[in-house]
């Protein structure tokens, strides 16, 4: 049974409810990587997840690599980046990099 819609009816959405950062799928343009197959492929999907959350996108490049953040896989790449850093200076990547070996935030009960 449908109901009428009441004449104020609009059809719009309020933008409370839009996400315009949603992505659909765009995410994996975003990080190029190389192929799965490729020895370079954790290493250059350490770095997507760290330009993720450097970003606010840490879903979209999980996405687009395969990897959650703080996948223990990657922790070798994550540590090496992590020692680039502090020898870079680069205040940022090195709070990303430590961030992500302390692995994924569990929610407590």
């Amino acid at each position: 049974m449908d109901l009428p819609l009441p004449s104020e009816y609009t059809g719009t959405m309020s933008r409370a409810f839009v996400n315009e950062d949603a992505g659909g799928g765009e995410s994996v343009g975003r990080y190029p990587l190389p192929e799965r197959t490729d020895p370079d492929y954790d290493r250059a999907a350490a770095r997507a997840l760290l330009r993720g959350a450097d970003q606010g996108d840490t879903v979209g490049a999980e996405a687009a690599t395969g990897y959650y953040w703080g996948d223990p896989t990657l922790f070798p790449h994550v540590e090496r980046i992590l020692a680039e850093a502090r020898e870079d200076g680069d205040d940022r990547l090195e709070q990303l990099a430590a961030r992500f070996l302390r692995g994924p935030r569990r929610r407590r009960t």
